[in-house]
C-alpha cells in the first residue's frame, strides 16, 4: 500500500454483526488466541498489517464455527434413536430444534465472516458500506464482521425500531 490517505468508499449496507473482543478488568483480552491489534506510530489505517490481522481473526472464528456444525451434526446422528417414551423423545426433538436454530444463526454468521474475509481481499475491508468512513479499529477487534460506523449503525438500529415499534 502507498502512504496516501484512503479516501472514503461507498458501497450498499448490510447492517447486524456478531461476535466479539472482549475486556478483562479493563485490559483487552484475545480473541481466538489473537492478541489485540497494536497501531504503530503514523501506521495507515487497514494497512496490510491489520488486514491481516483481521483476516487470523475471521479465519479463526469461521473455523472455530465449522466445528460447531460438525459436532452438531455428530451429535444428532449418535442421539437419533427412537425413544419408547414420548416425553423423552418430545423433549430430544426439541434440543434438536434448538441446536438447528442456533446452527442457522451461525450459518448465517459464516457468510458475514467470508463477506469480510471476501472485503478484506478486495481491499474494502473496515470501511463503512453506509457513508465510507473508517469504521475504526477497535470496533473491528469488538465485532470484526461490522460493515457500517458506529454513527452509521446507530441511526439503522433508530430508524429499525421506529417501523418495528
Amino acid at each position: 500500500m502507498t502512504d496516501s490517505i484512503k479516501t472514503p468508499r461507498k458501497s450498499s449496507a448490510k447492517p447486524k454483526t456478531k461476535a466479539g473482543a472482549s475486556t478483562l478488568g479493563g485490559t483487552a483480552a484475545s480473541l481466538y488466541g489473537i492478541e489485540p491489534y497494536v497501531l504503530a506510530t503514523g501506521e495507515e489505517y487497514m494497512a496490510d498489517g491489520q488486514l491481516d490481522h483481521f483476516r487470523r481473526i475471521l479465519n479463526a472464528w469461521q473455523a472455530e464455527l465449522m466445528q460447531e456444525v460438525d459436532r452438531t451434526m455428530n451429535h444428532m446422528q449418535d442421539e437419533s434413536n427412537v425413544m419408547a417414551d414420548v416425553n423423552d423423545r418430545a423433549t430430544q426433538e426439541e434440543e434438536f430444534a434448538i441446536e438447528l436454530r442456533t446452527r442457522d444463526r451461525e450459518r448465517k454468521l459464516i457468510r458475514k465472516i467470508e463477506k469480510s474475509l471476501k472485503d478484506i481481499d478486495d481491499e474494502d475491508y473496515g470501511y463503512c458500506q453506509t457513508c465510507g468512513i473508517e469504521i475504526g479499529l477497535r470496533r473491528l477487534e469488538a465485532r470484526p464482521t461490522a460493515t457500517q460506523c458506529i454513527d452509521c449503525k446507530t441511526l439503522a438500529e433508530i430508524k429499525e425500531k421506529q417501523n418495528n415499534g
